[in-house]
């Protein structure tokens, strides 16, 4: 299986523009820019899709393990903070919040761990990846 995204870029680095889209065109000439990426412009930059996809794939393992360990998952949610500096991506930060039943603490972050270390953009990504995960017992 092969997913595709495209790039267009125009002009200069600071003054210049570019457009992402996605094969699903879940992401259809999204504008990128130089001030979306270092300031707060309209628009993504590649280290928030990054965010959004280490976020949705981490919560889709945990939820695998946890379904393989018998649990009822009633919801997941984690965010992501990419920490980008001097132009390297130094860290992947995930807060989650879990709401599951029959499963402790301890075992809910053994897999939590688990899911860090293996979830395929964890493994794609060559830095830091460090967690902070609240379970909620349903």
């Amino acid at each position: 299986m092969k997913r595709s995204a495209t790039a267009v870029w125009n002009g200069s680095l600071k003054e210049g523009h570019g457009k992402i889209s996605t094969e699903s065109n879940v992401l259809n000439n999204t504008q990128y820019s130089y001030k979306t990426r270092f300031e707060h412009g309209h628009g993504t930059n590649p280290e928030e899709l990054i965010g959004a996809a280490h976020a949705g794939c981490f919560t889709m393992q945990l939820t695998a393990y946890l379904v393989e360990e018998g649990c009822t998952v009633d919801s997941i949610e984690t965010k992501c903070d990419i920490d980008f500096q001097d132009g390297s991506v130094v860290g992947s930060y995930l807060s989650i919040v879990a709401k599951v039943n029959a499963i402790t603490t301890d075992r809910f972050q053994a897999l939590v761990t688990k899911a860090e270390q293996t979830c395929p953009i964890s493994r794609l990504l060559n830095t830091k990846i460090t967690s902070n995960a609240t379970l909620v017992l349903a």
